[in-house]
């Protein structure tokens, strides 16, 4: 134990000796008070919280609103996927299909813009921010993308850049007196690469000149095809890197995952021809591979705790919850895998995605309460969370440090 573990310690000692007196005093009984107990993950350090798109379970998401409704409820960083206009700058968008996320449907300028073509092999219709300039798609409107939130705010808000939120983040973190990180995702970094818009050279020079391209600086950069990643380690970026971790659903029946394209491998696997799916990348030599080329994963919250229906006596899924419907909400926690563990042991840490409140998109024995997702994962030594409702996450994170006596 080091001298300042040591000190305090003795400090912690202290108070508690002196608290147990007082309630001796008052009668409070002789139950001690809790030992400090250490974090589970990686580094020792509490969890945490990223805004995933911002606080988008509230507002649209990765807007400039969203990110500030984020900061302001106490998010530690702030996560945006970056695609590209036409004129070359990166956008907070998570698709590069406008019609996704934005009000462009609406505009009768623009619709001579809408076609048909493959974003990393799936077909889709739409209008693609490839084809638009920055002023152009600064006049469209930002949509909350989950049809059964709050739609009051659709339209209101803007599209932004990277740097805009970069700029947000260096400003919030000078006023608030605490260090506000963001975590970019390189979105279809092939399907850009493809039409001649790579990401990877604009996000390296927006973090340069942030100042942030080290270890230690407040910026996580993600991907899920390895080759984005590696690209930007071989061109000189040296903040840290997250391999995602991906599936297409999950068997309610069997409890385990299911793999279809265009969620079955990293893209880039695809195109070289290798057939290994995602699920290589949790493997013990999966792992392995990554940690030559990442500091961490982000894996499908399934990986680390799978979910699964209870049968009836012919062997179909049960309406546990009685809602007329059989779907993930009726079916039940599983024992955890040894993914954080051995993301652990290969000096990787593991942050899971996506934490959200609904009913509809909690296990049934959660009861109801979305903290008692997250505390689950906090007590397996998750490094930490993506939610779309980072209130709720800061909440579960207080009781789960109650608990460790902190």
């Amino acid at each position: 134990m080091t001298f300042f573990a040591q000190t305090n310690y003795l400090k912690l000692s202290v108070t508690a000796s002196a608290m147990l007196l007082a309630l001796s005093a008052c009668g409070g009984g002789d139950d001690p008070l809790p030992a400090v107990q250490p974090f589970k993950t990686l580094a020792n350090v509490q969890p945490l919280v990223i805004a995933h798109r911002g606080a988008s379970g509230a507002l649209p998401e990765e807007t400039l609103e969203a990110y500030a409704r984020a900061i302001d409820l106490g998010a530690d960083v702030v996560e945006p996927d970056l695609v590209s206009t036409k004129d070359g700058v990166l956008i907070a968008r998570h698709d590069p299909n406008l019609d996704f996320s934005t009000d462009v449907a609406k505009r009768p300028e623009f619709a001579s813009r809408k076609k048909t073509t493959t974003v990393d092999g799936e077909t889709q219709t739409g209008w693609f921010a490839s084809d638009f300039t920055l002023a152009e798609i600064k006049t469209l409107g930002a949509l909350i993308t989950d049809s059964e939130r709050d739609q009051s705010n659709n339209g209101k808000f803007k599209v932004i850049t990277f740097q805009e939120l970069i700029d947000l983040v260096k400003t919030r973190s000078t006023q608030l007196g605490r260090t506000i990180a963001v975590y970019p995702e390189t979105k279809n970094p092939s399907y850009h690469r493809a039409l001649g818009l790579p990401l990877e050279d604009k996000l390296i020079a927006a973090i340069t000149a942030a100042g942030w391209n080290n270890k230690t600086s407040p910026v996580y950069v993600q991907s899920f095809e390895p080759g984005s990643l590696k690209e930007m380690k071989t061109k000189g970026l040296q903040a840290k890197l997250i391999q995602l971790i991906d599936a297409d659903d999950y068997d309610l029946k069997t409890g385990k995952l299911t793999y279809a394209a265009p969620y079955d491998r990293p893209y880039d696997w695809t195109l070289s021809g290798d057939t290994r799916l995602f699920s290589a990348m949790v493997t013990p030599a999966g792992l392995a591979e990554i940690k030559t080329y990442a500091d961490g994963i982000g894996p499908w919250k399934p990986y680390i705790v799978p979910v699964k229906g209870a049968l009836d006596a012919a062997g179909n899924l049960r309406d546990v919850n009685g809602d007329g419907k059989v779907n993930y909400n009726d079916a039940s926690s599983q024992p955890p895998t040894t993914l954080i563990a051995d993301a652990h042991k290969a000096g990787l840490f593991v942050h899971a995605y996506t934490f959200r409140n609904e009913q509809r998109r909690l296990a049934f024995d959660y009861n109801k309460d979305p903290k008692a997702e997250y505390l689950q994962f906090y007590r397996l030594g998750l490094d930490g969370v993506f939610s779309d409702f980072p209130d709720t996450a800061l909440e579960a994170r207080a009781s789960y440090l109650r608990e460790l006596g902190r």
